[in-house]
């Protein structure tokens, strides 16, 4: 596999960003399944290949990986900030396709991430379902009120800055809301993961339980274990090998 760090400018965010993009070498990548892989809140674009196996993991299965870096943003257009949410979801595509040849094609296109990045993926695919033929989520900030109510008083200066001085998430930021917006029939797979030791859980069973009843497509599997890469690196060769069960 090649490994590309790629440091570009990005219109949307208006400054010079970085990328980590992995490529089979003996592969037509324009035909090429992609997942878009998404970061958590203390992470940046390196973490998914620093701590997980999920290199390994897609050169077995002959995938394209695409990690982004959006730092803390919660992959938001942020009221007193940056537009990362413009970034992953219209700009980012379109870049990966030119600069990498890669597919436009719903099939072969895919989204995943852990924490932050989980609640990024679902994001993306809530508001764009007809991008994607999968979503994976672990570990997820699934209800992000909540998230931010719970949360340290540490942390509220940024999500004053992402979200506004009234700490109100708005609805085209809210899971729960979004989820209402979609036609569960045009929704693509998903599959979401939570240790059930990880504080999230209850609110990742919640928001399964929810998507469940509407109808979605979607199986929310659950084991020991808790917000860290152990979990996280089983969480991502389960959803590939579901997503992709063939050997290549």
């Amino acid at each position: 596999m090649a490994h590309i760090h790629c440091d570009f400018r990005s219109e949307s965010l208006d400054m010079i960003t970085a990328l980590n993009v992995v490529l089979p070498e003996n592969t037509d990548v324009h035909n090429a399944r992609v997942i878009y892989l998404l970061h958590g809140r203390a992470d940046n674009c390196s973490g998914w290949y620093r701590f997980t196996n999920v290199e390994r993991f897609a050169r077995m299965k002959n995938l394209v990986l695409v990690t982004p870096e959006v730092q803390r943003s919660f992959y938001t257009d942020m009221e007193m900030g940056i537009n990362y949410f413009q970034y992953v979801s219209e700009e980012l595509p379109k870049l990966c396709q030119n600069m990498f040849n890669l597919s436009k094609q719903r099939e072969n296109n895919y989204i995943m991430g852990l924490s932050m990045g989980g609640y990024g993926a679902m994001k993306c695919a809530l508001t764009h379902p007809e991008r994607f033929a999968g979503v994976a989520a672990f570990s997820s900030v699934t209800d992000m009120q909540q998230f931010v109510d719970m949360d340290t008083a540490l942390h509220r200066k940024e999500y004053a800055a992402i979200f506004g001085t009234d700490l109100k998430v708005p609805d085209k930021d809210d899971l729960w809301k979004l989820a209402e917006t979609v036609d569960p029939k045009t929704f693509p797979r998903l599959l979401t993961c939570c240790g059930e030791q990880d504080r999230l859980f209850p609110m990742n069973e919640a928001f399964s339980a929810m998507l469940k009843e509407k109808g979605f497509d979607m199986e929310f599997i659950h084991w020991e274990g808790d917000h860290n890469w152990v979990f996280w690196d089983k969480a991502i060769d389960l959803a590939i090998n579901t997503f992709f069960p063939e050997e290549v």
